[in-house]
C-alpha cells in the first residue's frame, strides 16, 4: 500500500482552489459529479475509451472533462497526469472492484477516505471479525458446507452487486452449484425485511451525533431488485422451480427508496456508532460514508449480513435528498455530502484528516 506520507507530499504541490472531484464513469458518478458541482468542484470522469454518450443526456452532471484510458490498470500508469489536474479521487464499487483492492491502494493519487479499511471490507472473514468485535449481531456462518442442513447463503468474496449469491438447502445443494475455483462464505439465510441503510462519519464535524471523534448521520435507506429473486416464484412453487432447475438470482438491477419504523432509529443509529467506533481502534477509523447492509426481522430484530465501507449505488435514488437527509439539510445527496465535507477540510486545512 502507498505511504500516506507520500500522498501528502503530492497533496502539497496541489492547487488547493482548483480541485477536481475525480471518479470512474460508473455505479454513483453521476451524483458524485453533480455533488461537487454542487459545492464548486471541477469534475473529472475516467472513462475507458471514448467518452460514454449517456452523460450528455443529463448535463448537470456530465463531467467538466473526461480522462480516457484503455482499461482499469491503465489508470495507475497515469497518477501523474492526473496529479497534475489536482484530482481528487472518490472510491465506488465499481471503481474498487475492477481495479482492484490492492491495486486502488497503491494509487498514487488523494483519495477521499482511508484506504485502509478495503483490506477489512474486500475479505468477508476480516469484516465479520470486525462487525462481531464491535457488538454488531449478524447471520450464524459455517465453515463446513456438509453442516448446511437449513436455507443457507453462499457469497463469493468481492463487491460483485450480488452476481454468484445464491441459497442451498443442503450439501447436495452446495455441491451442485459451487465453483470450488471461488473464495466463499457460507451464512445463515435470515428470513424478513432487507435494509441498506447509508451512512455518513465525518472525522471533522463536531456537532450533531456525536461520538468519540466526530459525528455520525444517516442520509437515506433503500432496498434492491435483485434480477429473478422478487418475481421467480410466480412462474412455481419452490419445489417446481428445483425440480426444473431454476434457482433465484441476486444480481442487482436497480433500487427501491424505504423508511423505517421510527422506533429502530435508536438502533440503527447504535449499529453505525458501534462499527465506526471499532474502525478507529482497529484501522485508525474508515472516511465517510458506509453501508449496513441488514434484514429486519418479524420480531424487529436487526442482523446485519454485510457492508460497504464507500458509497453505495442506492444512494443514487437520493440525488434531490432522501426523508432522512433533508432532516440535515435539503437537496442533500451523499454524493454532495462527500464533496461538502472535501470542501470543508480544505478550507479549514484539515484535508491530511480526509484523505488517504
Amino acid at each position: 500500500m502507498v505511504e500516506t506520507k507520500e500522498i501528502f507530499k503530492i497533496l502539497e504541490g496541489y492547487n488547493k482552489d482548483n480541485l477536481a472531484i475525480t471518479t470512474v464513469c460508473s455505479h454513483s458518478s453521476l451524483q458524485l459529479f453533480d455533488g461537487a458541482r454542487k459545492e464548486g468542484f471541477k469534475t473529472i470522469g475516467i472513462c475507458m475509451g471514448a467518452p460514454p454518450r449517456f452523460y450528455d443526456a443529463f448535463p448537470k452532471a456530465k463531467p467538466d472533462e473526461f480522462f480516457i484510458v484503455k482499461n482499469y490498470q491503465d489508470i495507475l500508469a497515469k497518477t501523474k497526469e492526473l496529479a497534475a489536474k489536482n484530482a481528487i479521487i472518490i472510491p465506488h464499487g465499481s471503481f474498487v472492484e475492477y481495479l482492484g483492492a490492492e491495486n486502488f491502494q497503491k494509487l498514487r493519487l488523494p483519495t477521499y477516505g482511508n484506504r485502509r479499511v478495503l483490506e477489512w471490507e474486500s475479505d468477508r472473514d476480516m469484516s465479520r471479525k470486525w462487525l462481531e468485535s464491535a457488538g454488531i449481531k449478524m447471520p450464524k456462518q459455517i465453515k463446513n458446507p456438509e453442516d448446511i442442513d437449513s436455507p443457507m447463503m453462499v457469497k463469493y468474496y468481492g463487491a460483485k452487486g450480488g452476481m454468484g449469491f445464491f441459497v442451498v438447502k443442503n450439501y447436495s445443494d452446495f455441491k451442485k452449484r459451487i465453483n470450488p475455483a471461488e473464495k466463499y462464505t457460507i451464512q445463515e439465510f435470515v428470513l424478513g425485511t432487507r435494509y441498506y441503510m447509508h451512512y455518513f462519519y465525518s472525522p471533522i464535524k463536531q456537532d450533531g451525533y456525536a461520538l468519540s471523534r466526530g459525528s455520525l448521520e444517516l442520509l437515506g435507506i433503500d432496498r434492491r431488485v435483485e434480477s429473478n429473486a422478487d418475481e421467480i416464484f410466480r412462474i412455481g412453487s419452490p419445489t417446481e422451480l428445483a425440480e426444473a432447475e431454476i434457482y433465484p438470482t441476486f444480481v442487482v438491477t436497480g433500487n427501491i427508496p424505504l423508511i423505517v419504523r421510527e422506533s429502530l432509529l435508536p438502533r440503527i443509529f447504535d449499529m453505525g456508532e458501534m462499527v465506526v467506533e471499532k474502525s478507529l481502534e482497529l484501522f485508525g477509523g474508515m472516511i465517510g460514508p458506509f453501508c449496513l447492509e441488514a434484514v429486519v426481522t418479524d420480531t424487529l430484530e436487526l442482523k446485519v449480513f454485510e457492508i460497504s465501507a464507500r458509497i453505495v449505488a442506492g444512494t443514487n435514488l437520493f440525488i434531490s435528498g432522501s426523508p432522512y437527509s433533508d432532516l440535515v439539510d435539503e437537496n442533500l445527496s451523499m454524493g454532495r455530502r462527500i464533496a461538502r465535507e472535501i470542501k470543508t477540510a480544505r478550507d479549514t486545512d484539515r484535508l491530511n484528516e480526509v484523505l488517504s
